[in-house]
């Protein structure tokens, strides 16, 4: 059977601003292309909606928010991320709307990205398995609230003590998307995305994934990924334009 190839992601770009659900969502698919990035002085922010604080079932949720919060922080400058940030959103109960559209898109005019990188967002991972409410919920306002930073009219209340419409997002790039077209070669950066999942590690004790080795995982996406793009390990993304007629 053939394989569909897939197209590299551009490199032309200086600002990156990566915006997920919870902690630990950018080490299951997209940290060690953060790590080529951040390796080529490109700058990256990241953003976490929630702190994680209801993914552990044997912590309450004031100790485990403390708990993932500093686990992403490292887990970030492991691949060369320094700016962290935390909305404090409700973790398990996001839901899609106006409120959490409001949220990004202060952020996108705070930072001024040229590309926004989320998480996948469609129903499934490919074939049965389901994806995260959260996750869905985040995706789909990450792509509306980019397309609302550029419009003052939209949410101007925000546009006080100098912040301004931000319309330079060029595309978001979800990752771990069934749909993806694209990729980024991670060859030489895999062993930063390894160490930078397993910064994790009080997540994934508290699942209770006993013979969970994030390296295995890892690999699995990315030799499949990588074969599709002709190197030898890579990480796979969706590409949405956000131009018109692109």
């Amino acid at each position: 059977m053939d394989i569909e190839p897939l197209e590299q992601l551009p490199e032309d770009w200086e600002r990156m601003l990566c915006v997920v659900a919870h902690p630990d969502d950018m080490e299951f698919g997209a940290a060690a292309a953060v790590a080529r990035w951040t390796g080529q002085g490109k700058d990256v922010v990241y953003c976490m909606v929630t702190s994680g604080e209801a993914g552990i079932d044997g912590m309450h949720p004031d100790e485990c928010r403390r708990v993932r919060e500093a686990e992403q922080v490292e887990s970030a400058r492991i691949v060369g991320v320094e700016a962290v940030e935390f909305l404090g959103l409700p973790d398990g109960i996001l839901e899609y709307g106006v409120p959490l559209r409001r949220a990004i898109a202060e952020v996108v005019r705070r930072h001024r990205p040229e590309v926004v990188v989320t998480g996948n967002f469609r129903d499934t991972w490919g074939g049965r398995n389901l994806n995260q409410a959260d996750h869905i919920a985040v995706g789909r306002a990450v792509v509306d609230a980019v397309r609302d930073s550029g419009n003052r009219w939209v949410f101007p209340d925000q546009l006080e003590d100098g912040l301004e419409p931000w319309g330079g997002v060029r595309a978001v790039w979800a990752f771990g998307s069934p749909g993806s077209g694209h990729a980024v070669d991670t060859t030489d950066t895999f062993d930063a995305g390894v160490a930078s999942l397993e910064a994790h590690r009080a997540y994934i004790d508290g699942l209770g994934w006993e013979h969970f080795d994030p390296r295995e995982f890892l690999e699995g996406m990315g030799r499949q990924t990588g074969q599709r793009l002709g190197v030898a390990l890579a990480a796979p993304f969706e590409v949405y334009p956000m131009g018109w007629g692109e």
